[in-house]
């Protein structure tokens, strides 16, 4: 994208500038100055696990104190970034972090608060449930004292009959939800909501019913979603504020989720959602040279780190729809010049945008973002390892193998040593570093003029799944053991 200037200074537009401007490829300081992995265009990997490692196992600064209510968020941004980075906590932390948050389980209302004692909220629940995803699989090596007694885990301590009445609760008879009792209506809610339906085994035509003509109706004339819709008739809708990159992610992913329970029949009148105009909206919110390729998360909005998820995420989703298969339509190779020039920080993390400050919110999604965009740039195999790794979970009850020696990547390597080890790290008391395998060089594309034979070994990143921002072997686990395992009906 161009930027045009018209001369007539604006807030926006002077902000588009000094963006623009701070949105450039680092360089060393002196020729002589060894460039550093950021200068380089490299994933810093070690810089990063230490951000992390600090904030989780020695306590978050001050000034997360206004996050009190975000807690399961927090372990959820914390967790899910390591395990992209190939790294998981040892079994001891795991519990820790388990115990955490079901001590944010509200025993009154079902579902989770965020922090202990706090009021039960859609939101914190979603992030409480994926981390439970994360560390409260069952151990391998625990064995019950005999066979008629059942392990008890951290998954069986969900409170499902709770949780569940705490879903009819909240909902409205037009199919919407609201995110807690006294709560506004919000697609993020009801995202957060199917998304924690889906993994737990909890999804029924009584709780969604009227939902997915609710979800369609908060898309607007852009193409993108807004926050909420309201009816005005004869199965018309009206969606309230402007077309919003987190809202179209979790409007998307609601949507596909509610496909993979009750698919629409080709025959029905049921009403689609317009995918033309969303495709447009969506490649649009990606900017130009000038902004480093990153994401917008509205119409003339400034980049940021963060819709390299919101937005960058849902082009997996709206290829699941529409089946897509190797017709990329959007420029993950910029992507990944955006969050590994711009994003990473000196100090560890990863930002919105230069001269901003890490924090755990955006490490995570600029992460799942470069996750995002390194499975969209690699040719489709036969490998059926490969090409579910990136594909938003089916009903299938297989449990696929870890997300491990994942597709290179012509931008990404670490500061790492290679390594023939397993991908796979363990964090206990520190932060450690992460081992992986090279792996095969991607294709070419017209934004990366370097000829396959030249391109260097790559460490790569776990793909994520993009209906949960879980890893799909976590995804998956959770989803299995609820499936089949034997459990008390929640209704």
């Amino acid at each position: 994208m161009v930027q045009i200037d018209d001369n007539y200074p604006t807030p926006t537009s002077v902000s588009q500038k000094s963006t623009v401007a701070l949105l450039v490829r680092p360089s060393p300081s002196s020729r002589s100055e060894k460039p550093t992995p950021i200068q380089s265009g490299i994933l810093d990997t070690n810089l990063h696990l230490g951000f992390l490692g600090r904030h989780l196992l020695q306590g978050l600064p001050a000034r997360y104190t206004s996050q009190d209510a975000s807690q399961p968020w927090l372990l959820f941004w914390s967790l899910q970034s390591l395990s992209l980075l190939k790294v998981e906590l040892d079994q001891g932390n795991k519990d820790k972090a388990a115990e955490g948050i079901l001590a944010m389980q509200n025993p009154n209302e079902g579902g989770f608060g965020g922090g202990p004692g706090q009021a039960a909220h859609l939101l914190p629940t979603y992030a409480a449930i994926c981390t439970l995803a994360i560390v409260g699989a069952p151990d391998p090596s625990s064995k019950p004292d005999s066979d008629s007694v059942k392990s008890i885990t951290p998954w069986t301590r969900i409170d499902r009959r709770a949780l569940y009445r705490l879903f009819l609760s909240l909902k409205h008879p037009d199919g919407s939800f609201r995110v807690s009792s006294n709560g506004e209506v919000d697609v993020r809610g009801v995202y957060c909501l199917l998304a924690v339906a889906k993994l737990l085994n909890m999804m029924t035509e009584e709780l969604v019913r009227g939902t997915k003509e609710w979800v369609r109706g908060c898309q607007t004339y852009e193409g993108g979603f807004a926050s909420a819709a309201i009816g005005i008739g004869e199965g018309r809708w009206a969606p309230l504020g402007e077309a919003h990159g987190g809202y179209t992610f979790c409007a998307l992913a609601a949507w596909v989720l509610l496909e993979l329970e009750f698919p629409s029949s080709s025959s029905s009148s049921e009403k689609k959602l317009n995918f033309r105009n969303l495709r447009r909206w969506l490649v649009q919110m990606q900017g130009g040279e000038d902004e480093l390729y990153g994401f917008r998360g509205r119409t003339n909005k400034l980049v940021d780190g963060c819709y390299s998820w919101w937005v960058g995420g849902c082009f997996a989703l709206l290829d699941k729809l529409e089946e897509r298969d190797g017709d990329v339509i959007w420029n993950p190779e910029g992507l990944k010049e955006y969050i590994l020039y711009a994003a990473q920080h000196p100090a560890g993390g990863l930002r919105d945008k230069p001269p901003k400050s890490p924090d755990m919110y955006h490490t995570l999604y600029n992460l799942a973002g470069l996750s995002s965009a390194q499975y969209a740039s690699q040719p489709q195999t036969s490998s059926p390892t490969s090409s579910d790794q990136s594909s938003p979970s089916s009903s299938s009850s297989e449990s696929p193998a870890p997300a491990q020696g994942a597709p290179s990547d012509s931008s990404i390597t670490s500061s790492t040593p290679l390594s023939s080890s397993s991908s796979s790290s363990t964090v206990s008391d520190s932060a450690s570093s992460t081992q992986a395998q090279p792996s095969s060089t991607p294709r070419a594309t017209p934004t990366t003029p370097k000829t396959a034979a030249s391109l260097p070994p790559a460490i790569t990143l776990n793909g994520t799944d993009p209906l949960f921002n879980l890893t799909k072997t976590h995804a998956e686990a959770m989803m299995k053991w609820f499936r089949e395992e034997e459990r008390e009906d929640f209704r």
